[in-house]
């Protein structure tokens, strides 16, 4: 292959996805992840566009609501953004996690942990540390080299002695200028947010893979249902900044491609936090389709609708797509 046919594969190559949790409806929030992950789909290559999907991330069984999923691809449909292919549920998707779980085990990259919550805090008041508030406490490595006869709990990925599954000597350089792995801190070109870096080791320490409770954790699903569905950019938002490094980590591990990342402004509760549906976030009101998604739009920094003409959705969805291609769609 040339480097003009690689270059044109590199623009043209798009798959994007939106990867909602069915435990409630779609809220403001949600919306604005929504349409700029569609937006971004169908703004790439010059407005030619790439493809988007829709993946149920359904695996937290426990929280999610019955007829919640159904309710969200009735909320996409009204406000225009179909996906290009039936929605992939990872609910169905457990021997793939398995499969990788599986790997990492054999490649020393994963441990089994006998820890609970309150054996972290306890291991972390020992040492004189407080954890501030909305912290996660970093996971101090108590089971990194043994069980000490404790019955396992989760599976947890070890963050201290992994290398890159490929020198960093061979990435492309498309992969060099989206991230690095060095001494043990990753770092990463967002976007929109720019250049970031997170030490996983002490930010997070060893994270959790396989629950306690059976199911998957979110790190693991992720990356592989990206994988899987060849995911070339992931747009979400901001709150899930901080877990990328996380996951290139395990896409290294798994030896599976790095998406491109972009990470999306939120929007906040009158109390300062993000609005969420473990907050009490209103459902989406879409008696006015247009309104909700002008809202969405002026949170993600595009032109508000003329109130002078009779937008439809359509034109409405179109005006965007282009001013997304002006603001976001840059090198990436």
């Amino acid at each position: 292959m040339t480097g003009g046919e690689g270059a044109r594969r590199a623009v043209t190559n798009y798959l994007g996805r939106f990867a909602p949790s069915p435990t409630g409806p779609l809220h403001a929030g949600s919306l604005v992840a929504a349409l700029a992950s569609w937006l971004d789909a169908r703004a790439w290559n010059e407005g030619r566009g790439g493809r988007w999907l829709l993946r149920m991330e359904d695996v937290d069984t426990p929280r999610c609501v019955p007829g919640a999923a159904e309710l969200i691809l009735q909320q996409l449909a009204t406000c225009g953004l179909l996906p290009d292919a039936p929605p992939v549920w990872q609910s169905e998707r457990g021997a793939l996690y398995q499969q990788a779980l599986d790997q990492l085990i054999a490649q020393g990259h994963a441990y089994p942990c006998a820890c609970s919550r309150k054996d972290i805090e306890d291991a972390h008041a020992a040492q004189g540390h407080d954890r501030a508030r909305h912290a996660t406490l970093p996971y101090p490595g108590t089971c990194r080299h043994g069980l000490r006869g404790r019955p396992a709990r989760s599976w947890r990925f070890n963050t201290t002695e992994f290398k890159p599954k490929y020198p960093l000597a061979l990435m492309d350089k498309a992969q060099a200028a989206t991230f690095s792995i060095a001494n043990g801190t990753v770092r990463w070109a967002d976007r929109r947010l720019g250049p970031q870096a997170q030490h996983v080791a002490s930010a997070v320490g060893d994270f959790v893979l396989r629950r306690a409770d059976g199911l998957w954790a979110y790190q693991l699903t992720v990356v592989v249902d990206d994988a899987a569905q060849q995911i070339t950019h992931v747009v979400r938002g901001e709150d899930l900044a901080d877990n990328t490094p996380r996951q290139i980590l395990l896409q290294q591990a798994l030896g599976v491609a790095t998406p491109s990342y972009l990470h999306t402004p939120l929007v906040c509760g009158a109390n300062g936090e993000k609005l969420s549906k473990q907050n009490g976030a209103a459902a989406l009101d879409l008696d006015d389709p247009l309104q909700a998604l002008g809202n969405a739009a002026r949170t993600l920094g595009l032109p508000p609708l003329d109130p002078s003409h009779k937008n439809s959705l359509p034109d409405a969805l179109g005006m965007w797509v282009n001013a997304w291609a002006r603001t976001y769609n840059g090198p990436s």
